[in-house]
């Protein structure tokens, strides 16, 4: 389900969690609504409002922390590709198959990833293909003392984007677990339910609690978004790998 779906669901439940408050106040006997029983609700809500806001700051610090470092691996695999490209180049023509080879696994993972006027947003392909890559340079046969360093260069920087291309591709999954946000929203409902239990309703206090709605699951969409870098709206940009697959070759 997508980002926007379950935001969608989460501004329906909270804010039907304000709806059910409003219910409530016109089903519960007057003594139900004391300044007393105010005031228990209202301890009892601030508690959960504290635990709501740690727990909400928890999940924005994760999908931050997430898009981070997907972000910073993908700099780094865009640098060690292009390393990868000078060593083979300083090599020799033997390795004209190797930097076609890294050319088109480039070009693969730009396809896949970051589609041309695609209609819906990419996914990291698995690294299978840079293992063949690591074959090829691997079954050279270095003339003299350059070529063999430049070989043990060239595999070492290509395990470099293996591990890398490993590391984005594990990480593509959800980093936030279903029932952590069901249990928040649970609370963000029952809020809401607090909000509008002891107000008499009127166009003010549903417009504030609309808002209000509208800003939680605003946040809910944020935090769901920096959990899927490679998708939707705040996908991370392939402009480092861009650059680099430009200058393959030259």
């Amino acid at each position: 389900m997508s980002p926007l779906a379950i935001s969608g669901i989460v501004f329906g439940v909270v804010f039907g969690g304000a709806l059910l408050g409003m219910a409530l106040r016109a089903l519960l006997p007057e003594h139900h609504l004391s300044q007393d029983s105010k005031d228990v609700v209202k301890l009892g809500m601030g508690l959960i409002g504290t635990i709501a806001a740690l727990v909400l700051g928890l999940l924005i610090a994760s999908a931050k922390s997430s898009f981070d470092a997907q972000k910073s691996g993908l700099g780094q695999l865009s640098a060690n590709v292009g390393l990868l490209d000078r060593i083979l180049a300083h090599y020799g023509t033997e390795t004209k198959d190797a930097r076609e080879q890294l050319r088109a696994n480039v070009a693969d993972v730009l396809d896949q990833t970051w589609p041309e006027g695609g209609s819906r947003s990419g996914q990291m392909p698995a690294p299978g293909r840079y293992e063949s890559l690591y074959e090829t340079i691997q079954a050279l046969t270095p003339k003299n003392d350059s070529q063999r360093s430049l070989q043990s260069a060239a595999l070492k920087t290509c395990i470099d984007i293996l591990q890398a291309r490993w590391q984005l591709f594990a990480q593509k999954g959800s980093s936030i677990p279903v029932p952590f946000l069901v249990v928040l929203v649970f609370w963000l409902a029952m809020i809401f339910a607090s909000f509008s239990m002891f107000v008499r309703p009127n166009a003010t206090v549903v417009a504030t609690l609309l808002v209000c709605a509208l800003s939680v699951s605003g946040a809910i969409f944020l935090i769901l978004e920096l959990d899927c870098p490679f998708e939707g709206l705040m996908r991370i940009s392939g402009d480092p790998l861009r650059s680099a697959y430009q200058q393959l070759g030259r």
